[in-house]
Protein backbone atom coordinates (compact mmCIF):
# COMPACT_ATOMS: atom_id res chain seq x y z
CA UNK A 1 0.00 0.00 0.00
CA UNK A 2 0.98 3.24 -0.81
CA UNK A 3 1.84 6.29 1.48
CA UNK A 4 -1.29 8.82 1.33
CA UNK A 5 -0.77 12.56 1.30
CA UNK A 6 -3.16 15.39 1.85
CA UNK A 7 -1.69 18.45 -0.51
CA UNK A 8 -4.31 21.04 -0.35
CA UNK A 9 -7.82 21.56 1.30
CA UNK A 10 -10.98 23.82 0.88
CA UNK A 11 -13.68 25.50 2.60
CA UNK A 12 -16.69 27.20 1.83
CA UNK A 13 -18.48 29.91 4.42
CA UNK A 14 -20.98 27.56 6.13
CA UNK A 15 -24.49 29.00 6.63
CA UNK A 16 -27.98 28.97 5.19
CA UNK A 17 -28.00 30.03 1.69
CA UNK A 18 -30.59 30.44 -1.60
CA UNK A 19 -28.01 32.30 -3.49
CA UNK A 20 -25.55 29.37 -4.70
CA UNK A 21 -26.56 25.92 -5.93
CA UNK A 22 -25.18 22.46 -4.25
CA UNK A 23 -23.03 22.28 -7.97
CA UNK A 24 -21.67 25.19 -7.10
CA UNK A 25 -20.36 24.78 -3.75
CA UNK A 26 -18.65 22.13 -4.52
CA UNK A 27 -16.95 23.79 -7.34
CA UNK A 28 -16.10 26.47 -4.53
CA UNK A 29 -14.15 24.18 -2.02
CA UNK A 30 -12.29 21.72 -4.73
CA UNK A 31 -11.51 24.98 -6.61
CA UNK A 32 -9.41 26.52 -3.14
CA UNK A 33 -8.29 22.82 -2.23
CA UNK A 34 -6.95 22.97 -5.95
CA UNK A 35 -5.46 26.08 -5.50
CA UNK A 36 -3.87 25.36 -2.16
CA UNK A 37 -1.96 22.42 -3.44
CA UNK A 38 -0.79 23.85 -6.40
CA UNK A 39 -3.01 22.07 -8.31
CA UNK A 40 -5.12 22.29 -11.77
CA UNK A 41 -8.06 19.73 -12.30
CA UNK A 42 -6.15 17.72 -14.95
CA UNK A 43 -3.72 16.91 -12.32
CA UNK A 44 -6.68 14.93 -10.36
CA UNK A 45 -6.52 11.20 -11.88
CA UNK A 46 -10.22 10.39 -9.33
CA UNK A 47 -12.82 12.27 -7.63
CA UNK A 48 -14.56 10.91 -4.93
CA UNK A 49 -18.07 12.76 -3.55
CA UNK A 50 -19.77 12.25 -0.29
CA UNK A 51 -23.00 13.97 0.45
CA UNK A 52 -25.90 12.51 2.75
CA UNK A 53 -29.14 11.24 1.34
CA UNK A 54 -30.40 12.44 -1.68
CA UNK A 55 -33.55 13.68 0.25
CA UNK A 56 -31.69 16.46 1.95
CA UNK A 57 -31.06 18.46 -1.05
CA UNK A 58 -34.01 17.54 -2.75
CA UNK A 59 -32.24 16.01 -5.68
CA UNK A 60 -32.62 13.18 -7.56
CA UNK A 61 -29.17 10.95 -8.49
CA UNK A 62 -27.18 13.82 -6.28
CA UNK A 63 -23.87 12.35 -7.27
CA UNK A 64 -24.67 12.67 -11.10
CA UNK A 65 -26.31 16.14 -10.25
CA UNK A 66 -23.10 17.27 -8.34
CA UNK A 67 -20.32 15.51 -10.58
CA UNK A 68 -19.50 18.45 -12.77
CA UNK A 69 -19.34 20.55 -9.86
CA UNK A 70 -16.75 18.17 -8.15
CA UNK A 71 -14.66 18.22 -11.20
CA UNK A 72 -15.34 14.98 -12.41
CA UNK A 73 -15.73 15.42 -15.56
CA UNK A 74 -14.06 12.78 -18.16
CA UNK A 75 -12.88 10.92 -14.71
CA UNK A 76 -13.14 8.04 -12.21
CA UNK A 77 -15.97 9.05 -10.08
CA UNK A 78 -17.22 7.78 -7.04
CA UNK A 79 -20.31 8.72 -4.91
CA UNK A 80 -20.65 7.53 -1.39
CA UNK A 81 -22.38 8.12 1.79
CA UNK A 82 -22.98 6.83 5.24
CA UNK A 83 -25.13 9.66 7.04
CA UNK A 84 -23.28 11.99 9.20
CA UNK A 85 -20.12 10.00 9.12
CA UNK A 86 -19.75 10.83 5.01
CA UNK A 87 -17.16 13.50 5.39
CA UNK A 88 -14.83 11.11 7.29
CA UNK A 89 -15.68 8.56 4.97
CA UNK A 90 -15.24 10.12 2.27
CA UNK A 91 -11.17 10.75 3.04
CA UNK A 92 -11.49 6.82 3.48
CA UNK A 93 -12.41 6.24 0.23
CA UNK A 94 -10.24 8.63 -1.76
CA UNK A 95 -7.09 7.05 0.94
CA UNK A 96 -8.16 3.49 -1.00
CA UNK A 97 -8.03 4.96 -4.76
CA UNK A 98 -4.49 6.20 -3.70
CA UNK A 99 -2.89 3.92 -1.40
CA UNK A 100 -3.80 1.02 -3.92
CA UNK A 101 -1.51 2.50 -6.32
CA UNK A 102 -4.53 2.60 -8.68
CA UNK A 103 -4.42 6.44 -8.70
CA UNK A 104 -2.02 9.27 -7.81
CA UNK A 105 -4.15 11.80 -7.38
CA UNK A 106 -8.09 11.90 -5.69
CA UNK A 107 -10.05 15.32 -5.12
CA UNK A 108 -12.59 14.69 -2.49
CA UNK A 109 -15.53 16.86 -2.16
CA UNK A 110 -18.28 16.77 0.16
CA UNK A 111 -21.32 19.23 0.17
CA UNK A 112 -24.62 19.37 1.82
CA UNK A 113 -27.73 21.75 1.07
CA UNK A 114 -29.77 21.27 3.68
CA UNK A 115 -31.90 24.46 3.88
CA UNK A 116 -33.45 23.40 0.62
CA UNK A 117 -34.57 20.07 1.85
CA UNK A 118 -38.49 20.05 1.72
CA UNK A 119 -39.83 19.36 4.67
CA UNK A 120 -37.25 19.73 7.06
CA UNK A 121 -34.44 17.46 7.21
CA UNK A 122 -36.39 15.85 10.90
CA UNK A 123 -39.12 15.27 8.64
CA UNK A 124 -37.59 13.32 6.73
CA UNK A 125 -34.91 11.19 8.86
CA UNK A 126 -38.42 9.72 9.96
CA UNK A 127 -38.59 8.25 6.19
CA UNK A 128 -35.17 5.77 7.51
CA UNK A 129 -36.61 3.55 10.31
CA UNK A 130 -38.33 0.11 10.48
CA UNK A 131 -41.73 1.17 8.90
CA UNK A 132 -43.92 -0.84 10.89
CA UNK A 133 -42.28 -0.85 13.95
CA UNK A 134 -40.76 2.88 14.34
CA UNK A 135 -42.11 5.35 11.68
CA UNK A 136 -45.75 5.10 12.94
CA UNK A 137 -44.03 6.75 16.21
CA UNK A 138 -43.20 10.01 14.05
CA UNK A 139 -39.41 9.42 15.20
CA UNK A 140 -37.31 12.31 14.53
CA UNK A 141 -33.00 12.23 15.73
CA UNK A 142 -34.14 14.90 18.26
CA UNK A 143 -36.32 12.68 20.44
CA UNK A 144 -33.94 9.67 19.77
CA UNK A 145 -31.20 11.42 20.74
CA UNK A 146 -32.92 12.71 23.90
CA UNK A 147 -33.07 8.90 25.06
CA UNK A 148 -29.28 8.39 24.09
CA UNK A 149 -28.22 11.29 26.49
CA UNK A 150 -30.85 10.37 29.36
CA UNK A 151 -29.14 6.85 28.91
CA UNK A 152 -25.47 8.14 29.34
CA UNK A 153 -26.09 10.80 32.33
CA UNK A 154 -27.64 8.28 34.33
CA UNK A 155 -25.43 5.56 33.65
CA UNK A 156 -22.90 8.01 34.64
CA UNK A 157 -24.47 10.29 36.79
CA UNK A 158 -23.88 13.34 34.81
CA UNK A 159 -25.18 16.27 35.80
CA UNK A 160 -27.01 18.59 32.45
CA UNK A 161 -24.58 21.40 33.65
CA UNK A 162 -21.67 19.36 32.40
CA UNK A 163 -23.08 18.15 28.70
CA UNK A 164 -23.93 22.33 28.23
CA UNK A 165 -20.18 22.81 28.73
CA UNK A 166 -19.49 21.39 25.58
CA UNK A 167 -21.61 23.70 23.72
CA UNK A 168 -19.96 26.77 25.89
CA UNK A 169 -16.44 25.02 24.51
CA UNK A 170 -17.18 25.05 21.21
CA UNK A 171 -19.76 27.91 20.14
CA UNK A 172 -16.21 30.14 22.01
CA UNK A 173 -13.28 28.29 19.74
CA UNK A 174 -15.91 28.95 16.44
CA UNK A 175 -15.48 32.71 17.14
CA UNK A 176 -12.10 32.56 15.32
CA UNK A 177 -13.27 30.14 12.74
CA UNK A 178 -13.76 32.33 9.26
CA UNK A 179 -16.31 29.72 8.30
CA UNK A 180 -18.56 29.42 10.71
CA UNK A 181 -22.23 29.87 10.01
CA UNK A 182 -23.13 33.39 11.38
CA UNK A 183 -24.92 33.25 14.32
CA UNK A 184 -23.91 30.26 15.86
CA UNK A 185 -20.50 31.16 17.94
CA UNK A 186 -20.66 33.41 20.53
CA UNK A 187 -19.68 33.23 24.19
CA UNK A 188 -22.50 32.09 25.75
CA UNK A 189 -22.87 30.69 29.31
CA UNK A 190 -23.63 27.61 31.20
CA UNK A 191 -27.54 29.01 32.05
CA UNK A 192 -28.24 30.66 28.83
CA UNK A 193 -27.26 27.12 27.12
CA UNK A 194 -29.25 25.32 29.45
CA UNK A 195 -32.35 28.23 29.58
CA UNK A 196 -32.78 28.07 25.82
CA UNK A 197 -35.96 26.75 23.69
CA UNK A 198 -36.66 22.91 24.95
CA UNK A 199 -36.28 20.74 21.90
CA UNK A 200 -37.16 17.25 23.33
CA UNK A 201 -35.86 17.40 27.26
CA UNK A 202 -33.12 18.05 27.67
CA UNK A 203 -32.07 18.66 24.92
CA UNK A 204 -31.74 22.51 24.68
CA UNK A 205 -31.52 24.13 21.05
CA UNK A 206 -27.91 25.73 21.82
CA UNK A 207 -26.92 21.68 22.59
CA UNK A 208 -28.28 21.22 19.06
CA UNK A 209 -26.51 21.86 15.96
CA UNK A 210 -27.76 23.96 13.21
CA UNK A 211 -29.43 23.08 9.55
CA UNK A 212 -26.70 24.51 6.83
CA UNK A 213 -25.59 24.90 3.68
CA UNK A 214 -21.55 24.12 2.68
CA UNK A 215 -18.88 21.97 1.52
CA UNK A 216 -15.62 21.09 1.83
CA UNK A 217 -12.73 19.45 -0.56
CA UNK A 218 -9.59 18.04 0.01
CA UNK A 219 -6.42 16.67 -2.40
CA UNK A 220 -4.69 13.52 -2.30
CA UNK A 221 -1.96 12.48 -3.60
CA UNK A 222 0.38 9.07 -3.27
CA UNK A 223 3.97 8.86 -1.68
CA UNK A 224 5.59 9.60 -4.93
CA UNK A 225 3.75 12.47 -6.29
CA UNK A 226 3.56 14.32 -3.39
CA UNK A 227 7.36 14.25 -2.71
CA UNK A 228 8.08 15.86 -5.82
CA UNK A 229 6.78 19.53 -4.71
CA UNK A 230 9.58 19.43 -1.38
CA UNK A 231 7.39 20.19 1.22
CA UNK A 232 6.64 18.90 4.77
CA UNK A 233 3.69 16.61 4.21
CA UNK A 234 0.67 15.57 6.39
CA UNK A 235 0.03 11.81 5.62
CA UNK A 236 -3.12 9.62 6.21
CA UNK A 237 -1.55 7.19 9.46
CA UNK A 238 -4.94 5.12 9.74
CA UNK A 239 -8.58 4.65 8.77
CA UNK A 240 -10.87 2.77 10.35
CA UNK A 241 -14.86 2.19 10.39
CA UNK A 242 -17.69 0.33 11.78
CA UNK A 243 -21.39 -0.59 11.10
CA UNK A 244 -23.16 -1.65 14.10
CA UNK A 245 -26.95 -3.20 14.18
CA UNK A 246 -29.59 -0.26 12.62
CA UNK A 247 -32.07 -1.23 15.08
CA UNK A 248 -31.13 1.12 17.82
CA UNK A 249 -33.31 -0.49 20.65
CA UNK A 250 -31.17 -3.44 20.43
CA UNK A 251 -28.10 -1.30 21.68
CA UNK A 252 -27.18 -0.03 25.43
CA UNK A 253 -26.71 3.67 23.94
CA UNK A 254 -24.86 4.84 27.06
CA UNK A 255 -21.74 3.59 25.20
CA UNK A 256 -21.10 3.89 21.49
CA UNK A 257 -19.32 0.77 20.45
CA UNK A 258 -19.23 1.03 17.10
CA UNK A 259 -16.87 4.23 17.27
CA UNK A 260 -14.06 2.58 19.84
CA UNK A 261 -14.08 -0.62 16.70
CA UNK A 262 -13.89 1.87 14.03
CA UNK A 263 -10.80 3.69 16.13
CA UNK A 264 -8.95 0.58 17.00
CA UNK A 265 -8.75 -0.30 13.42
CA UNK A 266 -7.14 3.21 12.91
CA UNK A 267 -4.85 2.94 15.61
CA UNK A 268 -3.92 -0.37 14.68
CA UNK A 269 -2.73 1.23 11.03
CA UNK A 270 -1.12 3.77 12.78
CA UNK A 271 0.72 1.62 15.07
CA UNK A 272 -0.84 3.65 18.14
CA UNK A 273 -0.55 1.40 21.57
CA UNK A 274 -1.87 4.36 23.95
CA UNK A 275 -3.95 7.13 22.19
CA UNK A 276 -4.20 9.23 25.12
CA UNK A 277 -0.65 10.19 24.24
CA UNK A 278 -0.27 9.57 20.86
CA UNK A 279 -3.39 11.80 19.86
CA UNK A 280 -2.41 15.55 20.15
CA UNK A 281 -5.75 16.85 18.92
CA UNK A 282 -8.72 15.74 18.73
CA UNK A 283 -11.70 17.00 16.20
CA UNK A 284 -14.39 14.04 17.83
CA UNK A 285 -18.54 14.73 16.01
CA UNK A 286 -20.45 16.73 17.88
CA UNK A 287 -24.02 17.61 16.05
CA UNK A 288 -25.55 17.38 20.22
CA UNK A 289 -23.46 18.04 23.05
CA UNK A 290 -23.34 15.45 24.85
CA UNK A 291 -22.01 13.35 21.46
CA UNK A 292 -18.62 14.87 22.06
CA UNK A 293 -18.40 13.44 25.39
CA UNK A 294 -19.73 10.08 24.04
CA UNK A 295 -17.44 9.62 21.18
CA UNK A 296 -14.46 11.15 23.17
CA UNK A 297 -14.73 8.00 25.10
CA UNK A 298 -15.50 5.79 22.79
CA UNK A 299 -12.47 6.96 20.87
CA UNK A 300 -10.59 5.78 24.05
CA UNK A 301 -9.52 9.18 25.21
CA UNK A 302 -11.25 9.12 28.16
CA UNK A 303 -12.61 6.29 30.70
CA UNK A 304 -16.74 5.60 30.45
CA UNK A 305 -18.16 8.39 31.81
CA UNK A 306 -14.62 10.51 32.64
CA UNK A 307 -14.66 12.62 29.28
CA UNK A 308 -17.52 15.12 31.23
CA UNK A 309 -15.24 15.47 34.49
CA UNK A 310 -12.49 16.08 31.97
CA UNK A 311 -13.97 19.01 30.26
CA UNK A 312 -14.80 20.52 33.91
CA UNK A 313 -11.08 20.72 34.47
CA UNK A 314 -10.25 21.84 31.12
CA UNK A 315 -8.68 19.22 29.62
CA UNK A 316 -10.41 19.53 26.43
CA UNK A 317 -9.70 23.42 26.59
CA UNK A 318 -8.00 24.60 22.82
CA UNK A 319 -5.20 26.47 24.70
CA UNK A 320 -4.59 23.41 27.29
CA UNK A 321 -0.97 22.24 27.54
CA UNK A 322 -1.19 18.97 29.33
CA UNK A 323 -4.55 17.74 28.14
CA UNK A 324 -5.94 17.39 24.50
CA UNK A 325 -7.44 20.16 22.41
CA UNK A 326 -11.10 18.60 21.42
CA UNK A 327 -12.51 20.19 18.89
CA UNK A 328 -10.55 23.62 18.05
CA UNK A 329 -12.34 24.37 15.35
CA UNK A 330 -15.66 24.71 17.21
CA UNK A 331 -17.26 21.70 15.81
CA UNK A 332 -21.27 21.17 14.24
CA UNK A 333 -22.27 22.93 17.43
CA UNK A 334 -20.19 26.26 16.53
CA UNK A 335 -19.58 26.43 13.27
CA UNK A 336 -22.86 24.60 11.45
CA UNK A 337 -23.32 21.05 10.31
CA UNK A 338 -24.12 20.57 6.47
CA UNK A 339 -23.88 16.77 7.20
CA UNK A 340 -21.42 15.11 4.90
CA UNK A 341 -19.12 18.09 4.61
CA UNK A 342 -18.98 18.97 8.67
CA UNK A 343 -17.40 15.46 9.08
CA UNK A 344 -14.75 16.71 5.82
CA UNK A 345 -14.35 20.61 7.83
CA UNK A 346 -12.91 18.21 10.84
CA UNK A 347 -10.37 16.11 8.83
CA UNK A 348 -9.45 20.34 7.46
CA UNK A 349 -9.23 21.47 10.70
CA UNK A 350 -6.75 18.59 11.59
CA UNK A 351 -4.96 19.21 8.74
CA UNK A 352 -4.46 22.72 9.31
CA UNK A 353 -3.63 22.06 13.22
CA UNK A 354 -0.58 20.18 11.75
CA UNK A 355 0.11 22.44 9.34
CA UNK A 356 0.25 25.62 11.38
CA UNK A 357 -2.39 27.29 9.65
CA UNK A 358 -4.99 27.07 12.03
CA UNK A 359 -4.36 30.84 12.65
CA UNK A 360 -6.13 32.05 16.13
CA UNK A 361 -7.39 28.76 16.42
CA UNK A 362 -4.16 27.00 16.74
CA UNK A 363 -3.70 24.90 19.63
CA UNK A 364 -0.87 25.85 22.28
CA UNK A 365 0.70 22.34 22.56
CA UNK A 366 3.08 20.72 20.34
CA UNK A 367 1.29 18.06 18.07
CA UNK A 368 2.47 15.62 15.77
CA UNK A 369 -0.93 14.05 15.26
CA UNK A 370 -3.93 14.48 15.23
CA UNK A 371 -7.61 12.25 14.98
CA UNK A 372 -10.69 13.48 13.08
CA UNK A 373 -14.13 11.22 13.79
CA UNK A 374 -17.68 11.34 12.36
CA UNK A 375 -20.72 9.49 13.09
CA UNK A 376 -24.00 9.55 11.38
CA UNK A 377 -26.66 6.86 9.31
CA UNK A 378 -29.11 5.57 11.92
CA UNK A 379 -26.66 6.31 14.46
CA UNK A 380 -24.62 3.19 14.19
CA UNK A 381 -21.71 4.24 12.19
CA UNK A 382 -18.28 4.89 13.25
CA UNK A 383 -15.77 6.32 10.84
CA UNK A 384 -12.10 7.72 12.35
CA UNK A 385 -8.69 8.78 10.59
CA UNK A 386 -5.51 9.92 11.80
CA UNK A 387 -3.44 12.17 10.82
CA UNK A 388 0.33 12.51 11.29
CA UNK A 389 3.18 15.05 10.54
Amino acid sequence: MQKVAILGAGLTKFSRRAKETGKELAFYAAKMALEEAGLEIDDIDAVVCVSAPDAFDGVHMKGEYLSDGCGASKKPFMRSYVGGGSGVFGIINGWYHVASGTFNTCLVVAEEKMSSSMPHPQGIFNAIYDQFLERPLGVNLLWIFSLEMQRYMAVHKIPLELIALVAVKNKKNAIDHPCAQEGIPGNYTVEEILNSEIMCWPVTRLMVSPVTDGAAAVVLASYDFAKKFGKENIWIEGVGWCLDTSYWTNRDLYYPRYVEYAARMAYEMAGIKDPRKEIHVVEPYDPFAYKELHHLEGLLLADKGEAPRLLEKGFWDRDTLNGIPSSPSGGLLGVGNPIAAAGLMKVIEIYWQLKGKAGKRQVKREIRRGLAQAWGDLMQVGTVVILGK
